[in-house]
């Protein structure tokens, strides 16, 4: 699916094959960073009618999937640090969508609690992946191929600037 595609004949100079790579429709970091721009700007007059930025969108995804989550297990599943995430949580509970708590036992973590208006704020966003998934062109089957690939493609990625292969 996601091939590269080489110009001209098997037989080009490795010179000019490096030069091949090197240019900007080669560069997968470009297609996906394009990608991610035009998605952003697809949900942003979506989002907005119901008062969400997209990375707002994204913790109040997380909290109605597992409201009580601390902010430890949020910054790892939205792959964010504490430095960007915590604006965003901090801007949200100003909005009265969520609260946070410190549990005795461990008064360390933060957990992060959505508030009746940011429970009640969902039935609005229900309508936002269609909205997405129709102006994608792509059918719900190619959407989840893509999405799981994708989502291989991020883990793999992580794995090896893990293991510290980068």
């Amino acid at each position: 699916m996601c091939e590269l595609k080489h110009k001209g004949s098997s037989t080009m100079q490795s010179s000019d094959a490096t030069a091949d790579l090197l240019t900007l429709d080669r560069q997968m970091c470009f297609a996906l960073y394009s990608a991610s721009l035009a998605m952003t700007k697809l949900y942003k007059p979506l989002l907005s009618e119901i008062g969400l930025t997209y990375p707002q969108y994204l913790v109040m995804l997380v909290l109605w999937e597992q409201d009580g989550i601390t902010v430890s297990r949020l910054k790892d599943r939205l792959y964010l640090d504490y430095g960007t995430l915590t604006p965003l949580i901090k801007r949200l509970e100003k909005r009265d969508l969520l609260f946070r708590t410190r549990p005795p036992e461990d008064e360390r973590q933060v957990v992060v609690h959505l508030t009746d208006k940011g429970r009640s704020l969902q039935g609005l966003a229900r309508r936002v992946p269609e909205q997405v998934a129709s102006a994608s062109g792509c059918s719900l089957a190619e959407l989840e191929e893509l999405k799981g690939q994708l989502c291989a493609l991020r883990n793999r990625i992580y794995g090896h600037l893990e293991s510290g292969a980068a």
